[in-house]
């Protein structure tokens, strides 16, 4: 007997996906929905559990000075773990990296968001934003979270991020879906107080581009628009993403080992069957779109390339593009050696802003 039809990289991705779905229970479903940080993983829990994806968080690597080698090898262990399972389903591996990837040592790092967007240089933004970039508007200056976001106003925003729709064995998130920079008094993960026509002229607008060129994850935002959180919106995140939007594949979340609560749920009939295979389909899409059930294995050959040469003339290129910006700021502001606002040297502050603290 050969092959299941969801093993065969010839068939039809909707075919495979449809033989898979078949033959997962309910444990290895909500596995797949089940997204762990890389500090809790193991073999046997991947295994067993049939999880979907592991999260590296801020910080969060292999071990201090980790290089691309090491984290090629420490994902690697983890996808192997998961081809063990029943089904052989690959893991997604995420990485939270908001200017470069300072946890792989020797990455190169870029300005923070707000630094590129300050200088009004299009062109600039969307060659970093090869790598990585968030698509949140920052309308209000305070609240620590400003160095992550871009600027306003959103006119221009679609066609500076041609990048997003992803690269082989890639997949692009784009977040945080909704208005995360509109928050009152800029708090992070705060209120948004809009009408829903302005949060869709002003915030929604960098995601409609995205979507339209195939963006394979949108992350939900922790913010709340009118007293509402955004993981609660059935009206923005199935509503406007999913049906008008017709969004198809995956918006990852942030979980613990939930899987006892949710399985219960699913097999009490609280929760449908349904509203399961919709979120799983959405999942397997993902891994079918990228080929990781032909590829699951980091590729060797790219390694050298981190860090690159070349890679750290780019970064000092945009880092100099916003070192121009600032000197030409404090030079307005009458900035000389120390400030109160600014409680070190003009020099070092450079650096501080430009590529953020916690670079």
């Amino acid at each position: 007997m050969g092959n299941p039809i969801y093993k065969n990289q010839d068939e039809p991705i909707e075919s495979r996906i449809k033989d898979l779905l078949s033959r997962m229970t309910v444990k290895e479903k909500v596995g797949q929905m089940t997204q762990i940080e890389r500090s809790v993983a193991t073999p046997s829990v991947i295994k067993d559990l049939c999880i979907g994806s592991i999260l590296s968080c801020g910080g969060s690597g292999p071990f201090e000075k980790a290089t691309s080698s090491d984290w090629a090898e420490m994902v690697d262990s983890f996808q192997k773990s998961a081809l063990d399972s029943r089904l052989g389903i690959p893991i997604l591996y995420g990485i939270d990296a908001v200017h470069g990837n300072n946890n792989v040592y020797g990455a190169t790092v870029f300005p923070h968001n707000i630094g590129l967007g300050a200088t009004r240089k299009q062109a600039t933004a969307a060659d970093m934003g090869q790598l990585n970039s968030v698509l949140g508007l920052k309308l209000d200056p305070l609240g620590l979270e400003v160095s992550g976001l871009q600027g306003q106003p959103p006119e221009g925003y679609p066609k500076n991020y041609p990048f997003v729709a992803g690269r082989t064995n890639v997949v692009a998130c784009a977040k945080h879906f909704v208005g995360d920079g509109g928050t009152e008094q800029g708090v992070n993960e705060g209120n948004t107080k809009v009408s829903y026509e302005d949060l869709e002229r002003i915030h929604m607008a960098p995601y409609l581009d995205c979507l339209s060129q195939g963006v394979c994850t949108v992350m939900a935002s922790y913010s709340s628009w009118n007293g509402t959180n955004l993981h609660e919106s059935h009206f923005l995140l199935t509503e406007i993403l999913k049906e008008k939007l017709g969004f198809k594949v995956m918006v990852p979340f942030r979980y613990k080992l939930y899987l006892e609560d949710l399985t219960h749920l699913v097999e009490s009939g609280e929760i449908p069957m349904s509203r399961i295979d919709d979120a799983v389909e959405r999942i397997l899409r993902v891994k079918f779109v990228v080929g990781l059930f032909e590829y699951p294995l980091s590729d060797k050959s790219l390694l050298d390339s981190v860090g690159s040469k070349p890679r750290k003339e780019s970064g000092n290129c945009f880092k100099g593009t916003v070192h121009s910006f600032l000197g030409r700021l404090f030079r307005r502001l009458k900035l000389h050696g120390k400030s109160p606002e600014f409680p070190m040297s003009a020099n070092s502050i450079y650096d501080e802003i430009s590529c953020g603290f916690r670079s």
